[in-house]
């Protein structure tokens, strides 16, 4: 159907490759008309239909980062019951939040990126004509099991895991930046051993079962350490700054619903 689709209209959507299928220039501005005529026509039948109730509806795609999904839980506990709700709330990485919001699947992304790359983000929000706004600034923390062998040694250095398996988000992003390359700049060369993982729980049940595993990510609450058995350490040889950032599209303007869920990430992160 999109094919024929695109024979009628005369333009490529999507871009169709062995490694899968990605939007065209011309496809984001064809999905963006489509998508202002369909809010065009919800308008119309909650105008003239009636007796529709209102909706609180939120749309957001998230890194996957502990501290959003307490966010995600408080926010949650806010929601007004008395009143319709449709959220949606998806971990992914910086790649496909951006695509997401730019063809109006989500109205909200958070991605994360290092620092050293905002250069390159910042030119492809200007390109994708997206909003971007730092909501949080952090180094990683060394995350373990508390019976790690190095849980209790009080300064690590970059040598003392050169035995240990390190756990990885397996779809980094970079804009112009071959996925093999990007994994090769992040890679220390004391580290040997690595399992690439997607999904985030599994990357705790690894932490917590597999004898000396590791992983960097963002600060989270000790709490939340306390739940799964592990500890974060701040390490003096670790100097990568990252940036959480929200985007939506330029002209669009924030919900009282989305400020809300903005304001419990804030509140949420622990640094």
């Amino acid at each position: 159907a999109i094919k024929s689709l695109e024979e009628n209209i005369g333009i490529n959507i999507f871009i169709r490759s062995s490694r899968g299928i990605r939007i065209t220039p011309e496809g984001e501005e064809f999905i963006q008309y489509a998508r202002k005529i369909i809010s065009q026509i919800d308008e119309l039948e909650e105008k003239y239909v009636g007796n529709k109730r209102p909706i609180q509806k939120m749309s957001v795609c998230v890194p996957r980062a502990s501290y959003m999904s307490y966010a995600i839980v408080e926010f949650a506990k806010q929601i007004n019951r008395n009143e319709p709700a449709d959220i949606y709330y998806r971990e992914t990485n910086s790649m496909r939040a951006i695509n997401e919001v730019v063809i109006e699947n989500y109205n909200m992304g958070i991605i994360r990126y290092h620092d050293i790359y905002e250069k390159d983000f910042k030119h492809l929000f200007q390109e994708k004509k997206l909003e971007a706004k730092v909501i949080n600034q952090f180094k990683y923390v060394l995350v373990m099991s508390k019976f790690h062998p190095l849980a209790y040694k009080d300064k690590l250095k970059m040598e003392d895991l050169r035995d240990f398996i390190e756990i990885t988000h397996a779809d980094p992003y970079v804009p112009n930046m071959p996925l093999i390359d990007l994994k090769n700049a992040m890679h220390s060369e004391f580290i040997d051993k690595r399992i690439n993982v997607y999904e985030r729980a599994s990357q705790y049940d690894l932490l917590q079962n597999v004898e000396g595993t590791f992983m960097w990510m963002s600060p989270v609450s000790e709490e939340y350490m306390e739940k799964f058995n592990l500890v974060q350490k701040i390490c003096d040889f670790n100097d990568n700054v990252y940036k959480d950032v929200v985007i939506y599209r330029k002209g669009y303007k924030l919900t009282p619903l989305e400020i809300l869920f903005l304001e419990e990430v804030k509140n949420n992160f622990k640094w």
